[in-house]
């Protein structure tokens, strides 16, 4: 596994990452058993980074995060986040960006993580009723206190990224980059890269839809949440699925599977691009891991470029898009 630095502060982690959100929520049946297993196969192959957050699975994502690298901290460069606050019942009850809660949010997932310190530390979301001056100003003092080693921020815009990096240095931020999500590309990238920020890709293969195996909805699960987002829906499916074809054609000429070739094209973007795609199944991991290996050519990311231009996808990200780009 090669590795790549995550922002300018000194942090190095895996090229490719994992995330674990679906493996205790929204994407079907849970098999923790499973999900372990993957994780310690993520990290027999060199995978460091980890990304999990305190509103998966309700808390229960850290939990599982614990069990898996208990006997293994040393190896695992550890994200979470906090900012999506959920009841005990699981609804989601808004966004909270205040100091009081930075330092409660970060408490509670010390104690569910078992560790003494977490790596990387995100705003989940971007609160828009705190300055975001504040936020980070607490998330600092974690910091300071040793129980976070470096900041990051998810799906901020481009002003509010320059007013957090100007109170401490965020070293990363995540947000949705694909083939079928290049909205980074028209200011984000060129903002982080001048302040000194890497960038996190979640979603790499579009939610699994780049991966080709998505070919009709009822290829979801019941409780599967991406029935419910726009681009899994009516006529955005066909169109989004005929993106997929396209893709599926330039990976078979490559002999590639269109997963690959997806995480491979998001990797050529920068060397200061780390994507984590995310799945709990270890079949899957080695096929994503596998695209650290290839190499795209310049007409094939011209050809791809074609094929993927920027708002390809249709139908938005998500049913309310008004907690993204603040």
């Amino acid at each position: 596994m090669k590795i790549r630095k995550l922002g300018s502060q000194g942090l190095t982690v895996s090229t490719l990452g994992l995330g674990c959100m679906g493996m205790s929520e929204f994407y079907g049946a849970v098999d923790e058993t499973e999900s372990i297993a993957t994780i310690h196969r993520a990290l027999e192959l060199g995978v460091t980074l980890l990304d999990t957050a305190d509103m998966y699975g309700s808390g229960a994502n850290e939990q599982l995060i614990n069990q898996a690298i208990k006997d293994r901290r040393d190896r695992v460069v550890l994200a979470t986040k906090f900012g999506i606050q959920r009841g005990e019942d699981t609804s989601f009850r808004g966004i909270n960006g205040s100091p009081e809660y930075v330092r409660e949010a970060c408490n509670a997932s010390l104690q569910r993580l078992g560790v003494d310190y977490i790596d990387l530390y995100y705003q989940h979301r971007v609160d828009p009723n705190v300055p975001i001056e504040e936020t980070v100003g607490a998330m600092a003092e974690l910091v300071q206190q040793g129980k976070v080693r470096y900041l990051g921020l998810s799906e901020a815009a481009t002003a509010t990224i320059r007013r957090a990096h100007a109170v401490h240095p965020i070293t990363a931020l995540q947000s949705e980059y694909s083939l079928w999500q290049r909205e980074p590309e028209d200011e984000i990238l060129a903002t982080i890269r001048d302040l000194g920020i890497g960038f996190v890709a979640y979603s790499p293969l579009g939610r699994g839809f780049l991966s080709g195996e998505i070919t009709r909805p009822e290829d979801l699960a019941n409780d599967d949440f991406r029935r419910y987002l726009p681009r899994f829906q009516g006529e955005n499916f066909d169109k989004n699925l005929q993106l997929v074809d396209r893709v599926k054609e330039i990976s078979h000429s490559k002999g590639v599977t269109p997963g690959q070739l997806a995480l491979a094209w998001l990797l050529a973007q920068g060397d200061d691009i780390v994507p984590i795609p995310g799945t709990k199944r270890r079949t899957y991991l080695e096929e994503n891991v596998a695209a650290v290996n290839i190499t795209l050519t310049p007409e094939e990311l011209a050809h791809i470029d074609e094929v993927a231009p920027k708002n390809v996808a249709a139908g938005d990200r998500y049913s309310d898009m008004s907690t993204v780009n603040r």
